[in-house]
């Protein structure tokens, strides 16, 4: 908690969904935050339902604080994703930087109504495909305020434990994208790719290679399927499908490997 000086902000990842995989390091920041500030989507999620990554989070800090914790929430900046806006990646950016924008700005209104250290809790690691570090980096640049991340574990690390295997053959690059960018991967010649926010898994001409999939990884509900892509797709639509509809929302990642 402030004692002197500027006040903090803390980005603090928490593994991707079990409790037990939040490190020791994370603990000790969530204990030393006055409160933590929860983007709330339930604006967005279908039927008008309440964010269920919102009571995640909640079941986190219960889990981990000997004291209920302040959770101050706030509703998430609506983000263009219409095609027609964001087919380019000119316009894709534009409307990332835009996002991001909006949610500065509504969490200085939150910062400046409500003084002391704040937490963020990011899922996996703050590092992958995370907007947490930017957007706190223009909040850092217009208050005085000392930023500090803690690691946490990725859902890429957790794939491959759960798969039981190595993230790359012996001497061989990992090249880490986005399902917005998988094929794009696949055209410059990169062959061991892993695959990261996926609004879809469509991996067409690629019946070949071979797939090993997590969806809401460390979770009750998590999924895994492996095999060749041709094979195996159906299934992962399927337990796409059985995650939406037990958690409410589906985080997925995947490793994928061209044949040898």
């Amino acid at each position: 908690m402030t004692t002197s000086g500027k006040r903090r902000i803390k980005i603090i990842g928490v593994g991707p969904g079990d409790p037990d995989q939040v490190t020791l390091e994370a603990v000790a920041a969530m204990r030393s935050v006055d409160y933590f500030l929860v983007t709330d989507k339930s604006g967005t999620v279908k039927g008008g339902m309440p964010d269920p990554l919102v009571r995640a989070r909640e079941e986190l800090l219960d889990r981990h604080l000997s004291a209920p914790a302040r959770v101050v929430k706030v509703d998430d900046a609506p983000r263009e994703r219409r095609a027609e806006f964001t087919g380019t990646d000119a316009d894709y950016q534009k409307a990332v930087a835009d996002w991001h924008r909006a949610r500065v700005e509504r969490y200085l209104a939150i910062l400046d109504e409500h003084p002391g250290d704040v937490g963020f809790l990011v899922w996996g690691d703050p590092a992958f495909y995370d907007s947490t570090i930017r957007v706190v980096d223009q909040i850092a640049a217009e208050r005085e305020v000392e930023v500090d991340v803690i690691t946490g574990i990725s859902s890429v690390q957790l794939l491959a434990a759960r798969h039981r295997i190595v993230l790359h053959e012996v001497g061989r690059p990992l090249y880490v994208t986005t399902g917005r960018a998988a094929l794009d991967a696949v055209e410059a010649g990169h062959d061991n790719i892993v695959v990261m926010l996926n609004r879809v898994v469509d991996l067409p001409g690629l019946d070949d290679w071979r797939i090993w999939w997590g969806g809401n990884l460390g979770t009750r509900e998590e999924e895994l399927v492996a095999g060749t892509v041709g094979e195996v797709l159906p299934a992962i639509e399927e337990a796409r499908s059985r995650l939406r509809d037990a958690a409410g929302w589906v985080m997925d990642i995947y490793l994928l490997r061209a044949p040898r």
